[in-house]
């Protein structure tokens, strides 16, 4: 965490007490996913208006007309991906770089891709300062993947789509996970799991999300 200047141990301690009680309540139990989201500080992605409500369980808008997603949220899906240690992981929708700092954690590669480059360039920055370097960020139509890096272990949607994107899922290993909001409209999505098998593709609804959408091609930035 982020210690302010009048900030004491002990009230670092309790923000960080209070920070993770929120996640638990909401539902987000597993143990490697609360460490690493104890040691990711989202103070070091959110700059400018916002900065001062980093540890409040809400989403918060960044660059580029995009958000960082709750941390309640972040750790839902997180834990739903259920990323091993020598797993590679496709993040799509880089955004602040949060959610990827925390698969960094947990996984032994993670790509990330966006259609902003403003936004790549400014996460690239911020996991270069962590020293974060198993995660590769690249500027790209994330619809489509990153074909020449997969087939991938684990797949994260960061956007809404109509329905789970089919380049998406033919990068998916068989026994891989993708999670991804699915919508059509801004107001009703559902969190989807999909895990791949041999025979085909099991779906599971996880819970009602509100998220960006996904949007093709690249940014104007």
């Amino acid at each position: 965490m982020i210690i302010k200047a009048d900030e004491s141990a002990d009230d670092l301690a309790e923000r960080k007490m209070r920070f993770l009680f929120a996640l638990r309540s909401k539902g987000v139990t597993d143990t490697r996913v609360l460490t690493a989201m104890e040691k990711v500080d989202r103070g070091h992605f959110i700059k400018g208006l916002f900065a001062d409500r980093t540890y409040e369980d809400m989403p918060l808008p960044i660059a580029c007309g995009q958000t960082i997603s709750q941390p309640s949220v972040v750790g839902l899906m997180t834990q739903a991906l259920n990323v091993q240690p020598r797993d590679t992981v496709l993040e799509v929708g880089t955004g602040s770089g949060y959610q990827a700092a925390i698969l960094s954690l947990l996984a032994r590669r993670v790509y990330t891709v966006d259609r902003h480059r403003r936004l790549v360039r400014e996460a690239t920055e911020v996991f270069r300062s962590l020293n974060l370097p198993n995660i590769t960020a690249f500027a790209a139509d994330g619809s489509y993947g990153l074909p020449d890096q997969g087939p991938f272990d684990r797949i994260l949607v960061t956007a809404a789509a109509e329905d789970p994107p089919g380049p998406l899922l033919a990068q998916l290993k068989i026994g891989g996970i993708m999670v991804v909001p699915v919508g059509q409209s801004d107001a009703v999505q559902s969190l989807i799991k999909v895990t791949r098998h041999d025979t085909g593709y099991e779906y599971e609804e996880l819970r009602p999300v509100r998220f960006v959408p996904l949007v093709e091609g690249l940014g104007a930035e």
